[in-house]
């Protein structure tokens, strides 16, 4: 497998886009360990970032037992699982993503913290690298905007779990420009994923439809409309999706599901947009869903 795509080069000023060959990731959560998962066994050196060494290497272990799940279910073979981890590259230092053709970021949905990784970003790595984030809300302009790249910087927003989620959607900022663009397009279909591009509006086109659904399973249960039970279950009978909205947002953590919809509310300051009461009062009592044990199911 030959793990270098060849990216288009640049006909509008400044320094030409080069063959992505390494990438590097931002965040060895949930979502970043995922995607660095994904690049690898895909054939790219990866180097997997947190603020502590713990931490970036919690992440790969991460990966370590998905791969091993793959083996277990015959899916991936021993000899790949090997090959991919031993591409990955664990750090505590954002200066070892200097040599990366393309770093996507996957810190914590926070406009604040991902606004101090851009420039930093943007100091340490070369000329022709694309700076991408996984950002499932925030605007792709606000973060261009902190660096003197803008023209390479978009969004990459891969669903969760990354290896299994075929969809990823391409996010222009104001001034993205089409060779990034296309040469991301490209890549993620040599991920083996299917790629959507979207335009930088306040939840793109996936949280823009999904959150707002969520909110208001949220509100019917506030209200007494239904059970939690009875209002996911007309939406897994009745609509054919595979889980419900309730137990969807617990799965993918209520604050994230707060977080994005505080980004909704505030970016088109629209009342449709308003957090459900509920949902806020469960994140200040911590009840965060699957990964603290309690949302509006218990684990």
């Amino acid at each position: 497998m030959n793990p270098v795509t060849e990216m288009p080069k640049q006909t509008t000023g400044g320094e030409s886009l080069a063959k992505i060959s390494r990438v590097g990731v931002v965040g060895a959560g949930t979502m970043g360990n995922g995607i660095a998962q994904v690049f690898a066994q895909s054939g790219f050196p990866v180097v997997l970032q947190d603020r502590t060494m713990e931490m970036a290497q919690g992440g790969f272990s991460r990966i370590e037992k998905n791969l091993a799940r793959g083996v277990e279910k015959g899916k991936v073979t021993e000899e790949e699982k090997t090959a991919t981890l031993s591409r990955i590259q664990c750090t505590a230092m954002l200066s070892d993503l200097a040599d990366c053709d393309l770093v996507v970021e996957a810190v914590y949905e926070d406009p604040a913290v991902k606004k101090q990784v851009f420039p930093e970003l943007d100091r340490l790595t070369k000329g022709h690298t694309v700076l991408a984030s996984n950002t499932s809300a925030i605007s792709i302009t606000e973060l261009a905007a902190a660096t003197k790249r803008p023209g390479k910087v978009l969004g990459m927003h891969f669903m969760n779990p990354v290896p299994l989620m075929k969809l990823v959607e391409i996010i222009r900022g104001l001034e993205t420009a089409d060779t990034a663009v296309v040469a991301i397009l490209d890549l993620c279909r040599k991920l083996g994923k299917v790629p959507v591009e979207a335009q930088d509006f306040p939840g793109f086109i996936s949280n823009r439809i999904l959150m707002p659904m969520i909110n208001e399973a949220i509100y019917a249960l506030m209200e007494g409309v239904g059970t939690r039970e009875g209002i996911d279950t007309v939406m897994k009978l009745g609509m054919n999706h595979p889980m419900g909205p309730l137990e969807l947002a617990d799965f993918i953590g209520l604050d994230v599901c707060l977080a994005i919809m505080e980004v909704l509310y505030e970016g088109f300051c629209d009342t449709k947009y308003r957090p459900c009461p509920l949902l806020r009062k469960l994140v200040k009592a911590g009840h965060l869903g699957k990964k603290t044990g309690r949302g509006f199911y218990s684990y």
